[in-house]
């Protein structure tokens, strides 16, 4: 059960979860600090920590990095989650409690604490949330200029919250980098001394790193020790900050943003944050991961309770080699194979014959599809699959008529280039007439149609980011761009989806590069990555699973053959299940196996997809690894053995999550005649495993086990 406890005698907020704790406490210097985050105590344990010796600063200061919002202001040195400038040049906030409320909500409970200035018309509203069934706290933060006419404020920085990870012996971080095409490489290193920086300037999540950060005490393993972890539910620029202070403390501000932007705040101006999100486990970096995973299937996701079909993508096969017969062509194989959802990639609209020309033009190639769409999305349908269609609305060609039209409506500087990358400009989505253009065109093809799943893709950075009308209506804050190009992204969303209930999208964005807390929220999966490698994809996977479940991990089979097509479809289906190779060019034989697989994969979804997942082994690519899912009764198992070593293979994998003192089936093609063992077994002497893998290259396996009694 979640609870709210409030103890206005001592000062003390206590936010719970079902196992953790999070206080709050006000000193007797009215600063808000932080008591308490790690396991769950009773109000009365959490309030026995009042007046306890606080860490402090050379000079007996106290350590700024224990506040709930440190500021920029007073004898704070450390990192600021707030920084504001008032008019006359004060870049100093003084805060002070006003007053707390507590609300019961349909899934929860809220905590807001109303903080305000001293001297100037500022309030600064704490907001704290604990949903039920879950471990993570959500956090975010409201600024109001409350004054009635004078200047604005301007915003330097404005983060969601600060955490402070309690006093450990050593520290240590992990969190993923990469690229496109090569997302989500994890690493784990000792958190350095000073302060360490993620984020993205790219308008986009972005691939380089993803918004999250878990921090331990240097011994933490898959399956035991304290994770603290940290992520911001946020799709535009961000910021995560981790400071380690010489004081023996480590402390973590995340908001949306990056350096240099700015917003005003003007007389009864709002500005609100996205949701950052803390979550305490004692489970590992597996219980952490397993939380976060549980935490996006109970209070993000839109339809957690669904199974994700398994999709034909016709990208690989004819790229913008498109037309009605060559998709009803490819649209047949497909169906053939078992495949649930046949999307069309691009080169379906406008003059898009090639990368450099048609986007923005978003109506059928009239060469192509000379009837329009319907005809083919009718037989799509007739063959047992829905229909799907891929689309880029921020984009636009200066090769389309969109472009020619107005050009007044990508992002630029007055007197500077327009730089084109993938011969593309970005669209300003923080234009309300952009926005409901985008609408426009995206409700009437979703309809017309009976669309039921959109590929919405974002291929490239924001650049320039200017918007010279603004400035010219004498409103400085062009900045608010990079907020609003993100909320109005996520408002058309919203709006589809309400007018189309069966409308589901995937967010891609050149791959990897929209994957967060924040767009998960209003779609259903995200692109892993443009890399399909299957020996690629595993330390992608594995990055990935990290935060997020494998239900929302969309894992194509392409026709990157560096492993066989067995081993392809094995890695692919540790997620969500899609096809995207060129079918024309299979054999029968690899069509007939394809056959097997996809239904061997719609046996064992559920579990994959709404299962608590386990990563069992060694680290992907480097050895004997396995990602093991129960749900319920049931187990899967994907082995992966990605090449011979000169020692033999593991004998066993000891397996977890089980139920020690319940029996275990193992099963296959004829159910009911496999071994068994009970889950103390398993879990302690192992599962055989090598004589499961061949001799070569890039052997796998799916191994199946039942619950019985």
């Amino acid at each position: 059960m979640t609870s709210v406890v409030v103890d206005r005698e001592q000062r003390v907020w206590s936010l719970s979860t079902p196992n953790t704790t999070y206080a709050v406490h006000l000193t007797d210097d009215d600063r808000l600090v932080q008591l308490h985050w790690g396991a769950r105590l009773s109000p009365a344990e959490t309030t026995a920590l009042v007046g306890r010796t606080l860490t402090t600063a050379p000079y007996d200061l106290p350590l700024d990095a224990e506040e709930q919002l440190p500021v920029d202001g007073g004898l704070r040195w450390g990192v600021p989650s707030l920084q504001v400038t008032f008019p006359g040049g004060v870049r100093s906030l003084e805060l002070a409690l006003r007053s707390d409320r507590v609300e019961q909500e349909q899934h929860g409970t809220r905590l807001d604490l109303v903080l305000a200035d001293t001297h100037f018309p500022l309030l600064v509203v704490l907001h704290y949330r604990v949903r039920e069934g879950s471990d993570a706290l959500e956090r975010w933060v409201t600024l109001r200029h409350i004054g009635v006419g004078g200047e604005p404020f301007t915003v330097h920085r404005a983060d969601s919250g600060s955490w402070l990870v309690p006093e450990l012996p050593d520290y240590r971080y992990s969190a993923v980098s990469g690229a496109w095409s090569a997302e989500n490489q994890l690493r784990r290193e000792p958190l350095p001394g000073g302060e360490l920086t993620l984020g993205s300037r790219h308008g986009i999540t972005g691939h380089h790193a993803n918004p999250w950060i878990m921090l331990d005490d240097g011994t933490a393993t898959e399956d035991r020790g304290e994770v603290w972890g940290v992520a911001l539910a946020w799709s535009g620029t961000w910021r995560i900050t981790a400071q380690r202070r010489f004081e023996g403390r480590a402390a973590v501000t995340a908001g949306f943003g990056h350096d240099g932007a700015t917003w005003q705040l003007r007389p009864g101006d709002e500005l609100t944050t996205p949701p950052v999100l803390g979550l305490y486990s004692d489970g590992g970096f597996g219980g952490a991961s397993r939380a976060w995973h549980r935490h996006a299937r109970r209070c993000v996701l839109p339809h957690p309770q669904e199974v994700r079909p398994v999709l034909y993508n016709s990208w690989e096969a004819v790229a913008f080699d498109v037309d009605e017969a060559g998709q009803l062509e490819l649209a047949r194989k497909a169906a053939e194979l078992g495949v649930e959802l046949f999307v069309m990639d691009d080169g379906w609209f406008g003059r898009r014959t090639d990368s450099t020309a048609g986007l923005g033009d978003w109506w059928p190639n009239p060469d192509r599809f000379p009837d329009g769409l319907g005809r083919l999305a009718d037989e799509v349908r007739s063959l047992g699959m829905s229909f799907g269609v891929w689309v880029e609305p921020e984009m636009v060609n200066p090769d389309s008529d969109l472009y020619r039209a107005r050009p007044d409506w990508v992002l630029h500087h007055p007197d500077r280039r327009r730089d084109q990358l993938r011969t593309q400009l970005v669209l300003n989505f923080a234009r309300e007439d952009v926005r409901e253009w985008a609408f426009g065109w995206l409700d009437k093809l979703v309809g017309d149609h009976g669309i039921t799943f959109l590929k919405w893709d974002m291929n490239r950075a924001l650049s320039q980011a200017g918007w010279p009308e603004r400035l010219r209506e004498g409103d400085g804050d062009q900045d608010r761009l990079w907020i609003d190009h993100t909320r109005n992204v996520y408002a058309v969303m919203d709006r589809l989806r309400a007018s189309h209930p069966a409308l589901r999208i995937e967010s891609c964005a050149g791959g990897g590069g929209r994957v967060d807390y924040g767009i998960l929220s209003r779609t259903d999966e995200v692109w892993t990555s443009d890399n399909t490698d299957a020996f690629h994809r595993q330390s992608i996977q594995h990055g990935l699973s990290q935060l997020y479940p494998a239900g929302v991990m969309a894992a194509w089979v392409t026709d990157a053959a560096s492993a066989p097509l067995e081993y392809r479809f094995h890695v692919a289906m540790a997620g969500v299940l899609g096809i995207g190779g060129d079918l024309h060019k299979w054999t029968p034989e690899e069509l007939d196996a394809t056959r097997r697989w996809v239904a061997l994969y719609k046996e064992i979804r559920p579990t994959v997809q709404h299962g608590d997942q386990y990563r069992l082994g060694a680290e992907p690519g480097r050895g004997l690894s396995a990602v093991q899912y129960v749900h319920g009764d049931d187990v899967a198992l994907l082995l992966y053995h990605p090449h011979p070593d000169v020692r033999p293979a593991p004998s066993i994998l000891r397996l977890a999550g089980l139920d020690p003192d319940s029996v275990y089936m193992e099963h296959g093609d004829s159910a009911g005649d496999g071994p068994r063992a009970t889950g103390r077994v398993l879990m302690t002497a192992g599962l055989p495993v090598r004589h499961r893998l061949a001799g070569s290259e890039r052997a796998s396996a799916v191994i199946r086990l039942r619950r019985i009694h």
